[in-house]
């Protein structure tokens, strides 16, 4: 499905985000791995961290849209880690939705802005 030239084919049919308001939540992903994001790690197809960059804000940020996308898509655990200077968001899910994950990863991958080249 493409809403405003936005693919989102690759959201899960279990998501229960209202299809209006899906563009929204993938621009505010894409505005974090633009932005923040340093580094994507895959650890393995169910297991993925983003290395971020910046300070509270940034880590209010990401610890507010993981919240508001476990409402919507509980298959998703986010973790956030902070400590010894970096921050870092680790998200996982379960192998029925690890093609979900992995969309998620090249997204982020893709839009991984200038502190990450």
């Amino acid at each position: 499905m493409q809403t405003r030239g936005i693919d989102l084919s690759w959201a899960p049919s279990t998501c229960t985000l209202p299809t209006t308001e899906q563009p929204l939540r993938l621009a505010e992903f894409d505005d974090l791995f633009a932005r923040h994001v340093r580094q994507v790690r895959r650890v393995d197809a169910t297991h993925l961290w983003l290395a971020l960059t910046g300070g509270p804000e940034v880590a209010a940020t990401a610890a507010g849209l993981a919240a508001r996308e476990t409402e919507c898509c509980r298959f998703f655990t986010f973790e956030l880690q902070i400590g010894d200077g970096a921050l870092a968001l680790g998200v996982s899910t379960g192998p029925a939705h690890a093609d979900v994950l992995a969309a998620l990863a090249d997204r982020a991958t893709a839009l991984v802005g200038p502190a990450g080249s």
